[in-house]
Order: structure tokens, then sequence, then C-alpha cells
């Protein structure tokens, strides 16, 4: 074979591999659109939910926290399971999880059973944005994952943003019930296209020779998990996705109701504009993947373009929440509310990248599945902790600003200090030589 023909044939693989590669991506995508359109549909339906079974704000709260009462132990042993079974078919089976815990919601329950689905779809649902960073983390060099890893994360907003006039309109219209019915047959459908079209490509076989070999060079091919969990990088993004998580979760389980019982929106504008902060974090999402990848490729120092960038957004975000607890409704409130429920989003994608830039890829569905497992610990806290603020409060109003001005403070908090831990260079140095001393 020629040399000419040899090129040929090698950039028509990568061509192919590229199609396939971003095939799964937008997979994927859909895959955390389900993911957090099942997560929103209890924060849209609440105010049915709660006069149809009688629930107070606090057992609506609970409600909300059970769902993430296993979501930390999801995410820790499927997780660990990355290093055994294919990807492809965990996730697959993680769908199957879902669809059956929302059968039984098609017809009147109580709140025992709504409770225990809750709790099931929780732990399934826990793995599910560390196996989809994983897996689009395999098909992308470390200097081109950014901007598929915001992508599939726009699906958490992208989700919410469709899930919320579809879902709203069906429930005004049939019930709640009919609403879980739509996601169980969404569900269905991406199954069959997973099962058909979607792929777990070993890195080594996406690379170029070239990029395989110097990405191999770089990572350590093994390092004590317990070196990785403590490093400056893992434990800045812990702490970052933490407050960033505690805010998503927030937005899921409380944000409509705030709109309508807080604000006093009527059900089809509340549900109109909740879906401008899932627009504007689908957005910034993909833009933050974007501007990373093009700052690291001008050679900027990861400490920049993984913690300032990521640490910066989540900063912003709760000085927007605490700020919009100050303001009356009206325009410049509603701008607040959507910065803060959607740069904290934003943050995701590209802090989840830093994790590919220190960890080997045979540990890296582990350590992912740590972050999400820790930083889920934050959706059992904030649904209760702003559940006693409404359910203490003399009035609703007075409740969820008090609520949502301490979180503001504890996002920024934490954003601040990940800016200063977030090192990928320093860290991988770190880790390179415990490795070496340890050989």
């Amino acid at each position: 074979m020629t040399v000419t023909n040899s090129r040929r044939l090698t950039l028509a693989g990568t061509s192919f591999t590229a199609g396939r590669a971003w095939t799964v991506t937008l997979l994927l995508l859909a895959f955390m659109l389900l993911n957090f359109a099942d997560k929103a549909v209890l924060g849209f339906a609440g105010v049915h939910i709660m006069k149809d079974l009688g629930l107070t704000p606090q057992q609506f709260g609970l409600l909300q926290s059970a769902f993430f009462w296993l979501f930390a132990a999801g995410a820790i042993v499927v997780g660990a399971l990355t290093a055994k079974i294919n990807v492809r078919w965990l996730l697959a089976a993680v769908m199957q999880v879902w669809i059956l815990t929302m059968l039984p919601l098609l017809g009147p329950v109580s709140f025992t059973v709504l409770l225990a689905c809750r709790i099931v779809l929780g732990f399934a649902e826990g793995p599910a944005y560390a196996l989809a960073t994983h897996v689009v983390h395999s098909w992308f060099p470390p200097e081109k994952r950014a901007l598929p890893a915001g992508i599939v994360t726009a699906g958490a907003s992208i989700g919410p943003l469709v899930a919320a006039p579809v879902l709203t309109w069906v429930i005004v219209t049939w019930s709640w019930h009919a609403a879980f019915g739509v996601l169980i047959a969404a569900g269905a459908v991406w199954l069959v296209a997973w099962v058909l079209l979607g792929k777990d490509a070993p890195e080594q076989e996406l690379l170029d020779e070239e990029s395989a070999a110097e990405a191999e060079k770089a990572l350590p091919p093994h390092a004590p998990y317990r070196v990785l969990l403590t490093t400056g990088t893992v434990a800045g993004i812990g702490l970052l996705t933490f407050f960033a998580y505690w805010a998503t979760t927030l937005k899921i389980a409380w944000l409509p109701l705030y709109l309508s019982d807080g604000l006093g929106y009527d059900t089809i504008t509340a549900g109109r504009l909740i879906t401008i902060p899932y627009a504007v974090a689908a957005v910034a999402a993909i833009s933050s993947g974007l501007l990373s990848n093009w700052l690291t490729a001008r050679g900027v120092s990861r400490r920049i373009t993984r913690g300032y960038l990521t640490g910066g957004l989540v900063v912003a975000a709760g000085l927007s929440m605490y700020f919009f607890t100050t303001m009356a409704t009206g325009l410049v409130q509603m701008v607040l509310i959507t910065l803060a429920f959607s740069l904290n989003s934003a943050a995701y994608a590209v802090a989840f990248v830093a994790v590919g830039d220190l960890v080997n890829p045979k540990q890296r569905g582990t350590i992912l599945g740590a972050l999400v497992a820790f930083y889920s610990m934050a959706g059992v806290i904030a649904p209760l902790v702003l559940g006693h603020f409404v359910g203490q409060a003399a009035d609703k109003a007075t409740g969820y600003g008090q609520g949502f001005a301490i979180t503001g403070i504890l996002m920024a908090v934490g954003g601040l200090l990940a800016m200063f831990l977030v090192r990928p260079e320093r860290d991988l140095i770190k880790i390179t030589t415990r490795v070496e001393v340890s050989q």
C-alpha cells in the first residue's frame, strides 16, 4: 500500500470516527434531556400533587429530597462497574429502570408509593451524568472534550426547557399522571435508538497514533484512588459542583413553585418563565465548553480554563441568587433569577473535563461517580432546607427569600474556594511523582 493510499484510509477512518462520535454525543444529549425532564416533572406538577395528596410544604420537600437518598449509592456502585461492564449496556439498564419506576405513577397513588418510586429512580439516575460524561470523554482527545461535554451537559437544561411547556400543558389538560406517561414513551424511544446506534469506544482506538501516545504519556497509568481524590483539583471540583448542584436541585424542585406561590404567577405563565433559565443554561454550557477549548488550544493555563472559569461562573450565579431576593417582582428580578439558575449549570462540563486532565481513562468512571455521589448530597439537603424556610416563615415569599439568599452566599463562597484549588497542571505533576515514588 502506498503512503498516499494509507493516508486516505486514515482520513476516511477519522471521518467515520468523528461522525460516530457526534452521533453518540447527540444520543447522550437526549439521555440527559430525559434525565432532567423526569427530575423536573415533580416540580412542574407540584401544586397539583400537593393538592391531590394533601401534602404540606415540608412533605413536598421530603418527597423531592427522597429522590437523592440513594443517588450517591447509585453513582458509586454503577461508577465502579464502568471498569468491568461496557458502559453502553449500563446506560441501557439505567433507562430501563427509569421506565419501570414511572409506570406505577400512571394512575392514582399514595404518598408512600410516590416516595418509593422516587427513591428507586434516584438510585438509577445517580450515575447518569457520570456515565454520559465518561462515554463522551472517550470519544474525544483531551483538548477537544470541553465542547462535546458542554453539549451533553446542555441536555440537563434542554430537558426541562422542552418539558416545561409540554408537560405543563399535559398536566393542565389531563393530569400529572399523564405527564409521566409522556416520559415513559420518550424513554422507550431513546432506549431503542441507543441499542441500535450507541457505542462505547476505547480511547486508544479513537485518537490518531501520535495523539494517543501523547495522551498515554501525559497521564499516569494508575494512581491510588486516595491520591486522586485528595488532589486540590478533584477536591475543588467536588466543592464547586456541590454548591452548583444545590442551586440545580432548587431549580428543579422549588423554582416552579416559587414563581407561582412565591411571586404570584399563574401556572401557565410560571411554566413559560421557567423555560428562560433553562434556555440560557443550555447556551451557557455549550459556550463555556467552546471558550475552554479555545483558550486551552491557545496555550492558556488549565488553571484558568478549568478552575477560574468554572469557579467564576458559580460565584456569579451565587451573587445573582442573593440579589434577586432583594428585588421587587419584575424584569430585573427575572434577569437575576435566570443568571442564578443558569451560570452554575455551565460550570459542570468544564469542571469534569479537568478530571480527564488528571485521571487515567480506566479510573475516570470511578472518580466521576465519586464526585457525583458527593455533590448529590446537596440534592438531599437543599429541598429540605428550603421547605423548612417556606413552612416556618410568616408568609411563603419571605421563606423563599431567606432560603435562596442563604444558598446564594454559600455558592459564592464555594465557587471562590474552588478557583484557588483547581490546578490541573500542578496536580498532574504531584500524582505522577507519587506514582513513580510508590513504584
